[in-house]
């Protein structure tokens, strides 16, 4: 009898120790990495390389041919509208001048002669008509000696930053030839090259910002302004980002990055990508994800979230879903639609929303109701 008892305390004991150890394992929970759904997710960033160029380039030229006598400014220098840039020698244009000067003064002192003349009716009508002609005539030659000393002066037509100049003292000015280029650049533009696959994401108020390394500053990027012509070799469009350069920081000719927040979702009217021959997949070990149009027959949506792309499983059914935590740590599959793919990740149309937590690592652990740790 006794040792009955003595069997049944340790077989108690030896119960009660492992029943917790069993009991433990069964509710130790999963270590998983997940991404909380913000409205940033929304788009997907592209990064391209680009060239600041001035906002608009006046050339600045004389009219007329001639030596120069003096250039004013130096490349680099701020200019105002109206200020003096360079001279020509007006030795020329001075004694052109002076004759018609001389010419208009003689005509004039005959118009007041025959003026008495004609009055008292000594003088032909035809003769008074031809003495009048004579005077328009230097008048008009007058003022077009003033015109060509005046055009001696070249002043700045626009206000800017001297880019570059072309002729110094000495040269020969031709007509038309430019002698100094004015820039623009209280704002600039980035120019940069995008392929034809990617620039039908880009909309004229996508957002961007600029960083410039040389400066070590970032700036934000304004309108953005598309080529409509690619360039034949590389298929590629040139578009340009305005940017705001109030300080003059930015000179032409610097070297940008552009990021570019690319839209995930297509243009209206677009056809969805079709996937390659034999199926897609999304990543190595992992179901291919067919890209699903949203109810409605428009692919992608404002407020789509991108998750990465391993985040999306598939069930046997074909029906895609996410996991996703509650508040009380527990893992659920919720079902999603996906949009185009960006890079690694993918557009999420339906299914989510925003402060929700998404399983993107561990997930291979994870059944309904799991609980897990992150």
């Amino acid at each position: 009898m006794r040792t009955l008892s003595i069997i049944a305390l340790v077989a108690t004991t030896a119960l009660l120790a492992c029943t917790p150890k069993q009991q433990t394992r069964e509710k130790a929970p999963v270590r998983v990495k997940t991404e909380t759904l913000s409205a940033a997710q929304t788009t997907a960033a592209k990064t391209y390389v680009g060239v600041i160029e001035e906002a608009q380039a006046t050339a600045v030229s004389f009219t007329g041919m001639g030596t120069v006598k003096r250039v004013y400014v130096s490349e680099g220098q701020n200019v105002g509208r109206g200020q003096l840039i360079a001279e020509l020698d007006d030795t020329q244009a001075r004694n052109l001048l002076a004759t018609a000067q001389a010419a208009a003064s003689q005509a004039e002192d005959a118009l007041q002669r025959y003026s008495l003349l004609h009055e008292r009716g000594s003088l032909t009508e035809a003769q008074w008509v031809e003495i009048q002609s004579k005077v328009t005539q230097a008048r008009s030659q007058l003022a077009v000696a003033k015109k060509n000393l005046a055009d001696c002066r070249l002043t700045a037509p626009v206000s800017g930053i001297i880019g570059k100049k072309n002729v110094n003292a000495g040269e020969t000015a031709m007509p038309s030839q430019a002698v100094v280029t004015i820039l623009d650049i209280n704002s600039v533009k980035v120019r940069f090259s995008v392929p034809e696959t990617e620039v039908r994401h880009i909309a004229p108020n996508t957002a961007s910002q600029v960083t410039v390394d040389a400066l070590g500053q970032t700036f934000a990027g304004g309108r953005i302004e598309k080529g409509v012509q690619a360039d034949a070799l590389t298929h590629t469009y040139d578009l340009r980002v305005r940017v705001n350069n109030s300080s003059r920081t930015l000179l032409p000719g610097m070297v940008a990055k552009v990021e570019i927040g690319v839209a995930p979702s297509q243009p209206r009217g677009t056809a969805p990508s079709q996937p390659p021959r034999g199926g897609a997949t999304i990543s190595s070990g992992i179901p291919a994800v067919t890209q699903v149009p949203p109810r409605g027959g428009r692919e992608g949506a404002e407020g789509a979230f991108t998750l990465p792309l391993t985040a999306v499983q598939r069930r046997a059914d074909g029906s895609l879903f996410a996991w996703t935590v509650d508040k009380s740590s527990t893992a659920h599959r919720t079902p999603v639609e996906i949009g185009a793919t960006l890079g690694n990740r993918v557009a999420i149309l339906s299914g989510l929303a925003a402060g929700q937590l998404v399983v993107i690592e561990g997930y291979q652990k994870l059944s309904e109701g799991t609980k897990v740790v992150y």
